[in-house]
């Protein structure tokens, strides 16, 4: 009877230390839904205002405010399309894409001319690259390369020194850049369907 009391003990006293920080995370969680979300909403409008070649990295309320004044966010076809607006009139488009990588999936955002013939920018907003190397993708130099290329139908980017090159891969990560470069020229061909087809 003694040794059952010996190991009832210490499984209830576990168990209600695992009900109490349990609890404890559950409510940590609960309450900080609200900051990781508006956390979240910032960082998309920092990295769309990025891909327009916009000031992005002022205050969360100088950013919401540009924002705020300069895009207009609205659903087609259940795609997010987040538009720049000058005097009334468009010019640019942003939509989020996601692509493979080389561990893992490349996720952001890219930016293209109201007709859809330029690559305004891009911007990368998750990724699971290996740091030092195929991580630099979210180095300046890298990223700023492909605003202003022109868009092709089959094949926008090409890494250099191919024929017809204009972008720079990355040193020792040369298969993140041809999955970049990948994703996307593919994302690009989908996407001009897609613009086709709604009328942007």
């Amino acid at each position: 009877m003694a040794s059952k009391k010996k190991i009832i003990a210490p499984v209830m006293f576990m168990l209600l230390i695992t009900v109490l920080y349990t609890s404890v995370l559950a409510f940590i969680n609960e309450s900080t839904k609200g900051i990781i979300s508006e956390q979240e909403q910032l960082r998309i409008k920092r990295s769309v205002l990025y891909v327009f070649n916009m000031k992005s990295d002022g205050t969360s309320d100088e950013v919401n405010q540009l924002f705020d004044e300069s895009v207009t966010t609205e659903e087609v076809d259940g795609t997010t399309v987040y538009t720049r607006m000058e005097n009334g009139a468009a010019t640019g488009y942003a939509l989020a894409y996601t692509g493979k990588g080389l561990w893992g999936s490349i996720s952001g955002y890219i930016g293209f001319s109201p007709d859809f013939t330029e690559v305004l920018g891009i911007d990368f907003v998750a990724h699971s690259e290996t740091p030092g190397l195929g991580g630099r993708i979210d180095e300046p130099w890298f990223k700023e390369q492909f605003r202003g290329i022109t868009v092709d139908s089959v094949e926008t980017l090409v890494i250099k020194p191919s024929d017809g090159g204009n972008i720079d891969g990355i040193t020792g990560a040369t298969l993140t850049s041809v999955a970049v470069v990948n994703i996307v020229n593919q994302f690009i061909i989908d996407t001009l369907a897609f613009a086709k087809e709604a009328n942007l």
